[in-house]
């Protein structure tokens, strides 16, 4: 697979005129790329360094609302500066975009250059750095789903996002036809997002008509982490470029099946599984157990970083493969945590609960603080669940609604002591703005139901 780019491979292709933009982005709390676009020469002349952007950046919603409640930034304090320090690590050309390359930036403070704890990047990279003190590794893999329509982003957003109608009529699970018709979207996905050093492995049909996965090769949870959010931002641009618009919105229709983002996850030692244990039950460590213990224990503490919007909730029901109940099982995908490999070196677990909309650095970071508190406190692992765990009605239930999660994460004292007071009031005020302004929207199902009849 092709590496990412050097700094001195950008120099080169700037000074032959192969490469004349480049995009200096951050991540935001929605998992979304944002910054600028350099003239390539200015980049390796000096922006390489450093530059800036509002601190507003990570104060925002979807549509760049301003709210207020964020002791990060606010009106009172002026709306300053952040600075962005491009991680050239992460360099590397956009293939689909003519002469033009990219590289991640992480977000510092413009006084002190520490950076700044709410970052979605820096949350991560902390999270690591715990592992890291106990000689650990977290290994991470997250399952891409998307439905892909048979117009444009142009054209739905000016019929008002009705009659929408996907690219394909029927369900495509793993249908080698359909998804030949869609290759004009999905082969350059592959193809553009390898080339960019994205290990992708590949696409498939999924459950629904016009649903999609992409599937990329696990790898450091940093690193695994921006391969989604650069794939997913691929994603729209490519299908965008060949006339057709892409949603990550988890329950686009109530009739339809909704789109998850699911995690697989292991903690490495020494370039082994720790995980694994050939004496364990299926296989598992006592390392893998308290971990995996963990998460069960804090479902209700961590979802909001795993479904962030009103809409992600809309997901969770009987018989849709997303799950409702915080059980274990072995290769059960009814239950929101799937052990997969069982009895090999190359078991894991998959945490089911993420939908599409989810930003993966939150996600991951939420994950591995509930694992590594399993871990820290010797929990115990209870028995594995069998059969349908939509059934299980002893079994505790995955929070049904943003209000109910949000107001879990506010008092969670677990969440407090593993990611920080600063972080978990911010996330929350992110959470109760989404709410609040949902709150005050009249929707279609309110008119359609009581216009006439009320």
């Amino acid at each position: 697979m092709p590496t990412p780019m050097t700094f001195e491979d950008l120099k080169s292709a700037t000074a032959e005129g192969r490469i004349d933009t480049v995009l200096a982005c951050i991540v935001d709390m929605q998992g979304r790329l944002m910054g600028k676009r350099f003239v390539a020469q200015h980049f390796v002349d000096s922006a390489w360094e450093e530059t800036h952007c509002c601190d507003y950046l990570l104060a925002t919603d979807l549509e760049m609302a301003t709210p207020d409640g964020y002791a990060t930034t606010s009106w009172e304090q002026g709306y300053g500066d952040y600075v962005m320090k491009p991680d050239l690590a992460t360099l590397r050309p956009v293939p689909w975009l003519e002469g033009t390359a990219m590289v991640l930036c992480d977000i510092l403070d413009h006084h002190t250059h520490e950076e700044i704890s709410v970052s979605p990047r820096a949350m991560l990279k902390r999270q690591m750095s715990r592992c890291a003190a106990i000689g650990l590794t977290p290994i991470t893999a997250t399952e891409l789903e998307f439905f892909l329509f048979a117009k444009s982003f142009e054209e739905l957003r000016k019929g008002g996002y009705r009659d929408m109608q996907p690219i394909s009529a029927y369900n495509e699970d793993y249908n080698i036809f359909q998804t030949t018709k869609e290759e004009a979207v999905l082969r350059p996905v592959r193809n553009h997002l390898y080339a960019m050093g994205v290990p992708v492995e590949g696409t498939k049909g999924e459950a629904e008509a016009g649903q999609e996965e992409l599937n990329i090769r696990y790898a450091e949870a940093l690193a695994c982490a921006d391969h989604h959010t650069l794939a997913k931002h691929a994603v729209k641009e490519i299908a965008w470029q060949q006339g057709h618009a892409v949603t990550f919105l988890p329950k686009w229709d109530t009739a339809r099946v909704g789109s998850s983002s699911h995690v697989h996850l292991s903690l490495w030692k020494d370039g082994e599984n720790a995980f694994f244990d050939p004496d364990g039950a299926h296989g598992m460590s006592t390392l893998m157990q308290q971990f995996v213990a963990g998460l069960i224990a804090h479902v209700p503490d961590f979802t909001v970083f795993l479904a962030p919007y009103v809409n992600s909730y809309k997901r969770f029901a009987k018989g849709t493969f997303a799950p409702t109940k915080a059980v274990w099982s072995v290769d059960n995908r009814t239950a929101a945590f799937r052990l997969v490999g069982e009895g090999t070196k190359a078991v894991r677990i998959e945490t089911r609960i993420g939908g599409s909309d989810m930003n993966p650095y939150l996600a991951i970071s939420a994950l591995l603080a509930a694992g590594l508190a399993g871990v820290e406190a010797g929990l115990e692992l209870p028995g594995a669940h069998s059969g349908d765990a939509y059934d299980a009605n002893d079994a505790p239930s995955i929070p049904s609604t943003l209000r109910g999660a949000t107001e879990t994460l506010r008092t969670s004292r677990i969440m407090r002591d593993e990611l920080g007071d600063d972080v978990v009031d911010h996330y929350v005020r992110c959470a109760e703005w989404e709410q609040e302004e949902f709150d005050r929207a009249v929707t279609d199902w309110e008119i359609a139901r009581g216009f006439e009849r009320a």
